[in-house]
Protein backbone atom coordinates (compact mmCIF):
# COMPACT_ATOMS: atom_id res chain seq x y z
CA UNK A 1 0.00 0.00 0.00
CA UNK A 2 1.39 3.36 -1.03
CA UNK A 3 0.95 6.60 1.64
CA UNK A 4 0.13 9.57 -0.30
CA UNK A 5 3.51 11.34 0.11
CA UNK A 6 5.33 8.53 -1.33
CA UNK A 7 2.39 8.89 -4.33
CA UNK A 8 3.28 12.90 -4.70
CA UNK A 9 7.38 12.23 -4.39
CA UNK A 10 7.11 9.64 -7.61
CA UNK A 11 4.61 12.02 -9.68
CA UNK A 12 7.12 14.83 -10.60
CA UNK A 13 9.89 12.19 -11.81
CA UNK A 14 6.89 10.48 -14.57
CA UNK A 15 5.64 14.24 -15.35
CA UNK A 16 9.07 16.57 -16.14
CA UNK A 17 12.07 14.55 -13.79
CA UNK A 18 14.92 13.09 -15.90
CA UNK A 19 14.59 10.48 -18.12
CA UNK A 20 16.08 7.61 -16.98
CA UNK A 21 19.59 6.50 -18.51
CA UNK A 22 20.09 4.81 -21.37
CA UNK A 23 22.94 2.40 -22.27
CA UNK A 24 25.11 3.78 -24.71
CA UNK A 25 25.12 2.83 -27.60
CA UNK A 26 27.69 0.84 -29.75
CA UNK A 27 29.67 2.39 -32.40
CA UNK A 28 28.07 3.20 -36.00
CA UNK A 29 29.36 0.99 -39.09
CA UNK A 30 31.16 3.88 -40.56
CA UNK A 31 33.27 3.96 -37.11
CA UNK A 32 33.90 0.61 -37.49
CA UNK A 33 35.04 0.56 -41.12
CA UNK A 34 37.23 3.08 -40.53
CA UNK A 35 38.86 1.50 -37.12
CA UNK A 36 39.45 -1.34 -39.21
CA UNK A 37 40.73 1.15 -42.42
CA UNK A 38 43.40 2.78 -39.44
CA UNK A 39 44.33 -0.94 -38.35
CA UNK A 40 45.17 -2.11 -42.16
CA UNK A 41 46.79 0.98 -42.76
CA UNK A 42 48.91 0.48 -39.68
CA UNK A 43 50.00 -2.85 -40.17
CA UNK A 44 50.65 -2.07 -43.87
CA UNK A 45 52.87 0.84 -42.64
CA UNK A 46 54.89 -1.20 -40.23
CA UNK A 47 55.52 -4.50 -42.56
CA UNK A 48 55.33 -3.71 -46.24
CA UNK A 49 58.87 -1.95 -46.25
CA UNK A 50 59.88 -5.96 -45.06
CA UNK A 51 58.04 -7.07 -47.87
CA UNK A 52 59.83 -5.13 -50.66
CA UNK A 53 62.89 -5.71 -49.62
CA UNK A 54 62.34 -9.71 -48.79
CA UNK A 55 62.97 -10.48 -52.27
CA UNK A 56 66.60 -9.30 -52.50
CA UNK A 57 67.17 -11.11 -48.68
CA UNK A 58 66.12 -14.14 -50.53
CA UNK A 59 67.45 -14.24 -53.28
CA UNK A 60 70.80 -12.96 -50.88
CA UNK A 61 70.14 -15.98 -48.80
CA UNK A 62 69.85 -18.68 -51.45
CA UNK A 63 72.71 -17.29 -53.99
CA UNK A 64 74.94 -15.34 -51.84
CA UNK A 65 74.91 -16.27 -48.22
CA UNK A 66 74.49 -20.41 -48.45
CA UNK A 67 76.89 -20.71 -51.16
CA UNK A 68 79.56 -18.58 -49.47
CA UNK A 69 79.01 -20.95 -46.02
CA UNK A 70 78.63 -24.33 -47.89
CA UNK A 71 81.84 -23.18 -49.89
CA UNK A 72 83.65 -22.58 -46.44
CA UNK A 73 82.67 -25.67 -45.34
CA UNK A 74 84.07 -27.60 -48.25
CA UNK A 75 87.45 -26.10 -47.64
CA UNK A 76 87.38 -27.90 -44.95
CA UNK A 77 87.10 -31.52 -46.48
CA UNK A 78 88.03 -33.36 -49.54
CA UNK A 79 85.85 -33.45 -52.14
CA UNK A 80 86.14 -34.29 -55.36
CA UNK A 81 83.52 -32.64 -58.38
CA UNK A 82 82.91 -36.15 -59.41
CA UNK A 83 81.51 -37.23 -56.14
CA UNK A 84 80.13 -34.07 -54.24
CA UNK A 85 78.35 -35.11 -51.59
CA UNK A 86 81.26 -37.77 -50.77
CA UNK A 87 83.35 -35.46 -48.05
CA UNK A 88 86.19 -36.57 -46.12
CA UNK A 89 87.39 -34.13 -43.37
CA UNK A 90 91.19 -32.48 -43.59
CA UNK A 91 91.22 -29.99 -41.72
CA UNK A 92 93.06 -26.76 -42.84
CA UNK A 93 95.14 -29.40 -44.90
CA UNK A 94 94.25 -27.73 -48.19
CA UNK A 95 95.03 -24.22 -46.81
CA UNK A 96 98.37 -25.30 -45.98
CA UNK A 97 98.85 -27.23 -49.53
CA UNK A 98 97.80 -24.19 -51.42
CA UNK A 99 99.94 -21.68 -49.62
CA UNK A 100 102.77 -24.26 -50.37
CA UNK A 101 101.88 -24.67 -54.23
CA UNK A 102 104.38 -22.35 -55.78
CA UNK A 103 101.41 -22.07 -58.75
CA UNK A 104 99.26 -20.37 -56.15
CA UNK A 105 101.58 -17.71 -55.57
CA UNK A 106 102.53 -17.63 -59.48
CA UNK A 107 98.97 -16.95 -59.55
CA UNK A 108 98.81 -14.28 -56.55
CA UNK A 109 101.96 -12.58 -58.50
CA UNK A 110 100.15 -12.35 -61.64
CA UNK A 111 97.44 -11.08 -60.18
CA UNK A 112 99.38 -7.97 -58.40
CA UNK A 113 101.19 -6.99 -61.39
CA UNK A 114 98.29 -7.73 -63.65
CA UNK A 115 96.07 -5.05 -61.16
CA UNK A 116 99.10 -2.87 -60.93
CA UNK A 117 99.35 -2.41 -64.94
CA UNK A 118 95.86 -2.49 -65.57
CA UNK A 119 94.56 0.06 -62.92
CA UNK A 120 96.91 2.97 -62.39
CA UNK A 121 97.01 3.72 -65.98
CA UNK A 122 93.10 2.99 -66.20
CA UNK A 123 92.07 5.79 -63.11
CA UNK A 124 94.42 8.14 -64.88
CA UNK A 125 93.49 8.01 -67.80
CA UNK A 126 89.74 8.25 -66.38
CA UNK A 127 90.72 11.28 -64.66
CA UNK A 128 91.90 13.13 -67.87
CA UNK A 129 88.91 12.34 -70.06
CA UNK A 130 86.28 13.43 -67.11
CA UNK A 131 88.66 17.03 -66.80
CA UNK A 132 88.04 17.35 -70.48
CA UNK A 133 84.33 16.47 -70.33
CA UNK A 134 83.99 18.74 -66.99
CA UNK A 135 83.95 21.73 -70.02
CA UNK A 136 81.43 23.00 -72.27
CA UNK A 137 81.67 20.79 -75.22
CA UNK A 138 79.55 19.98 -77.98
CA UNK A 139 77.51 16.33 -78.29
CA UNK A 140 78.63 15.86 -74.55
CA UNK A 141 76.05 13.47 -74.46
CA UNK A 142 77.33 11.83 -77.22
CA UNK A 143 81.14 11.43 -76.06
CA UNK A 144 79.36 10.33 -71.95
CA UNK A 145 77.45 7.48 -74.03
CA UNK A 146 80.44 6.33 -76.38
CA UNK A 147 82.57 6.20 -72.74
CA UNK A 148 80.01 3.35 -71.56
CA UNK A 149 80.44 1.55 -75.53
CA UNK A 150 83.60 -0.44 -74.22
CA UNK A 151 81.77 -1.43 -70.62
CA UNK A 152 78.67 -2.48 -72.57
CA UNK A 153 80.99 -4.91 -74.75
CA UNK A 154 80.74 -8.70 -74.18
CA UNK A 155 84.33 -10.09 -72.42
CA UNK A 156 84.46 -12.33 -75.27
CA UNK A 157 83.99 -10.00 -78.20
CA UNK A 158 86.56 -7.54 -76.58
CA UNK A 159 88.90 -10.41 -75.82
CA UNK A 160 88.31 -11.79 -79.57
CA UNK A 161 89.23 -8.27 -80.78
CA UNK A 162 92.31 -7.93 -78.42
CA UNK A 163 93.60 -11.39 -79.25
CA UNK A 164 93.95 -10.21 -83.29
CA UNK A 165 95.35 -6.87 -82.34
CA UNK A 166 98.01 -8.47 -80.77
CA UNK A 167 98.87 -11.34 -82.74
CA UNK A 168 102.67 -12.17 -83.76
CA UNK A 169 102.80 -12.65 -87.03
CA UNK A 170 99.78 -10.58 -88.40
CA UNK A 171 98.77 -8.40 -85.48
CA UNK A 172 98.20 -4.84 -86.04
CA UNK A 173 100.46 -3.56 -82.72
CA UNK A 174 102.92 -5.85 -84.30
CA UNK A 175 102.38 -4.29 -87.58
CA UNK A 176 102.97 -0.93 -86.32
CA UNK A 177 105.54 -1.57 -83.93
CA UNK A 178 107.88 -3.21 -87.22
CA UNK A 179 107.12 0.16 -88.86
CA UNK A 180 109.20 1.79 -86.09
CA UNK A 181 111.93 -0.92 -86.26
CA UNK A 182 110.85 -3.12 -83.57
CA UNK A 183 110.46 -6.95 -84.30
CA UNK A 184 107.79 -8.95 -83.37
CA UNK A 185 106.78 -9.53 -79.80
CA UNK A 186 105.33 -12.81 -78.70
CA UNK A 187 102.43 -11.41 -77.19
CA UNK A 188 101.05 -14.43 -75.90
CA UNK A 189 103.77 -16.31 -74.56
CA UNK A 190 106.64 -13.68 -73.22
CA UNK A 191 105.38 -13.27 -69.71
CA UNK A 192 105.48 -9.24 -69.43
CA UNK A 193 104.07 -8.80 -72.84
CA UNK A 194 101.22 -11.37 -72.47
CA UNK A 195 100.18 -9.22 -69.08
CA UNK A 196 100.70 -6.08 -71.00
CA UNK A 197 98.15 -7.17 -73.07
CA UNK A 198 95.62 -8.65 -70.61
CA UNK A 199 95.65 -5.36 -68.84
CA UNK A 200 95.32 -3.67 -72.12
CA UNK A 201 91.84 -5.13 -72.25
CA UNK A 202 90.36 -4.50 -69.11
CA UNK A 203 92.02 -0.09 -69.28
CA UNK A 204 89.96 -0.44 -72.56
CA UNK A 205 86.62 -1.91 -70.77
CA UNK A 206 86.88 0.53 -67.52
CA UNK A 207 88.52 3.65 -68.16
CA UNK A 208 85.37 5.67 -69.87
CA UNK A 209 83.10 3.79 -66.63
CA UNK A 210 85.39 5.46 -64.34
CA UNK A 211 85.70 8.33 -66.31
CA UNK A 212 81.86 9.37 -65.74
CA UNK A 213 82.24 8.10 -62.11
CA UNK A 214 84.96 11.05 -61.93
CA UNK A 215 82.85 12.96 -64.23
CA UNK A 216 79.68 13.15 -61.78
CA UNK A 217 81.86 14.01 -58.72
CA UNK A 218 83.50 16.91 -60.25
CA UNK A 219 80.18 18.14 -61.30
CA UNK A 220 79.21 18.55 -57.72
CA UNK A 221 82.33 20.44 -56.86
CA UNK A 222 80.85 24.08 -56.01
CA UNK A 223 81.65 26.34 -58.72
CA UNK A 224 82.68 29.07 -56.26
CA UNK A 225 85.51 27.32 -54.90
CA UNK A 226 87.24 27.67 -58.79
CA UNK A 227 86.34 31.42 -59.36
CA UNK A 228 88.18 32.26 -55.71
CA UNK A 229 91.23 30.54 -56.96
CA UNK A 230 90.73 32.32 -61.05
CA UNK A 231 90.72 35.34 -59.00
CA UNK A 232 93.66 34.74 -56.50
CA UNK A 233 95.28 34.02 -60.16
CA UNK A 234 95.41 29.97 -60.06
CA UNK A 235 95.57 28.28 -63.70
CA UNK A 236 93.55 25.35 -65.02
CA UNK A 237 96.28 23.44 -63.90
CA UNK A 238 96.65 24.19 -60.01
CA UNK A 239 92.54 24.27 -59.68
CA UNK A 240 92.97 21.34 -60.94
CA UNK A 241 95.64 19.96 -58.04
CA UNK A 242 94.29 22.40 -55.37
CA UNK A 243 90.42 22.28 -55.82
CA UNK A 244 89.32 19.31 -57.75
CA UNK A 245 91.71 16.78 -56.69
CA UNK A 246 91.32 17.60 -52.45
CA UNK A 247 87.26 17.07 -53.31
CA UNK A 248 87.79 13.85 -55.61
CA UNK A 249 89.71 11.85 -52.75
CA UNK A 250 86.54 9.96 -51.20
CA UNK A 251 86.06 9.26 -55.46
CA UNK A 252 89.21 8.15 -56.02
CA UNK A 253 89.21 5.67 -53.32
CA UNK A 254 86.38 4.12 -54.22
CA UNK A 255 87.33 3.65 -57.93
CA UNK A 256 90.93 2.29 -56.58
CA UNK A 257 89.30 -0.27 -53.97
CA UNK A 258 86.37 -0.97 -56.85
CA UNK A 259 89.26 -1.44 -59.04
CA UNK A 260 91.46 -3.41 -56.47
CA UNK A 261 88.46 -6.34 -56.01
CA UNK A 262 87.85 -6.49 -59.70
CA UNK A 263 91.73 -7.09 -60.55
CA UNK A 264 91.88 -9.75 -57.48
CA UNK A 265 88.77 -11.83 -59.28
CA UNK A 266 90.37 -11.08 -62.62
CA UNK A 267 89.03 -14.21 -65.05
CA UNK A 268 87.40 -13.60 -68.49
CA UNK A 269 90.18 -11.57 -70.06
CA UNK A 270 93.05 -13.93 -68.96
CA UNK A 271 90.90 -17.33 -70.37
CA UNK A 272 89.98 -15.74 -73.64
CA UNK A 273 93.17 -14.19 -74.39
CA UNK A 274 94.75 -17.30 -75.05
CA UNK A 275 91.85 -20.16 -74.92
CA UNK A 276 93.65 -23.02 -76.44
CA UNK A 277 95.70 -23.14 -72.69
CA UNK A 278 92.68 -22.65 -71.24
CA UNK A 279 92.64 -21.85 -67.55
CA UNK A 280 96.75 -22.92 -67.35
CA UNK A 281 96.69 -18.97 -68.09
CA UNK A 282 99.93 -19.42 -71.06
CA UNK A 283 102.10 -22.27 -71.47
CA UNK A 284 104.29 -21.26 -68.72
CA UNK A 285 101.29 -19.54 -66.16
CA UNK A 286 102.24 -16.18 -67.40
CA UNK A 287 99.37 -14.54 -66.91
CA UNK A 288 97.43 -17.50 -64.52
CA UNK A 289 94.97 -14.91 -62.30
CA UNK A 290 93.75 -16.45 -58.76
CA UNK A 291 90.28 -16.47 -60.61
CA UNK A 292 91.57 -18.58 -63.39
CA UNK A 293 93.97 -21.03 -60.73
CA UNK A 294 90.61 -21.40 -58.88
CA UNK A 295 88.99 -22.51 -61.62
CA UNK A 296 91.73 -25.06 -63.16
CA UNK A 297 91.70 -26.49 -59.93
CA UNK A 298 87.91 -26.65 -59.15
CA UNK A 299 86.78 -27.58 -62.81
CA UNK A 300 89.76 -28.51 -64.77
CA UNK A 301 91.50 -30.72 -61.97
CA UNK A 302 88.18 -31.18 -59.93
CA UNK A 303 89.54 -30.75 -56.84
CA UNK A 304 86.55 -28.75 -55.62
CA UNK A 305 87.80 -28.62 -51.71
CA UNK A 306 91.09 -26.94 -52.92
CA UNK A 307 89.09 -24.81 -55.13
CA UNK A 308 86.85 -23.78 -52.07
CA UNK A 309 89.94 -23.02 -50.07
CA UNK A 310 91.37 -20.79 -52.96
CA UNK A 311 88.33 -19.12 -52.93
CA UNK A 312 88.00 -18.29 -49.28
CA UNK A 313 91.32 -17.02 -49.67
CA UNK A 314 90.18 -14.82 -52.06
CA UNK A 315 87.18 -13.51 -49.83
CA UNK A 316 89.66 -13.01 -47.17
CA UNK A 317 91.44 -11.14 -48.94
CA UNK A 318 88.81 -8.68 -50.00
CA UNK A 319 87.74 -8.13 -46.54
CA UNK A 320 91.71 -7.08 -45.95
CA UNK A 321 91.27 -4.46 -48.68
CA UNK A 322 87.61 -3.38 -47.37
CA UNK A 323 89.67 -2.77 -43.90
CA UNK A 324 92.22 -0.73 -45.53
CA UNK A 325 89.61 1.15 -47.85
CA UNK A 326 87.64 1.63 -44.14
CA UNK A 327 90.97 3.10 -42.25
CA UNK A 328 91.67 5.03 -45.08
CA UNK A 329 88.16 6.98 -45.43
CA UNK A 330 88.18 7.44 -41.80
CA UNK A 331 91.76 9.07 -42.22
CA UNK A 332 90.42 11.35 -45.09
CA UNK A 333 87.67 12.58 -43.45
CA UNK A 334 89.26 13.52 -40.49
CA UNK A 335 91.87 15.03 -42.02
CA UNK A 336 89.28 17.05 -44.10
Amino acid sequence: MTTGHETAAASPAKEGGAAPARPPAGPSADERRRARLSRRWQRDMRWSPYAFVSPFFLLFLAFGLFPLIYTGWASLHQVELTAPTDMNWVGFKNYTRIFDDDFFWNAAKNTLTIGIISTVPQLLMAMGLAHILNYKLRASTFYRVAMLAPYATSIAAASLVFVLLFGRDYGMINWVLNQVGIDNIDWQNDKWPSQIAVSSIVIWRWTGYNALIYLAAMQAIPQDLYESAALDGASRWKQFLHVTLPALRPTILFTVVVSTIGASQLFGEPLLFDASKGASGGSQHQFQTLGLYLYEQGWVNQHLGRASAIAWTMFLILIVIGIVNYVISRRLRASS
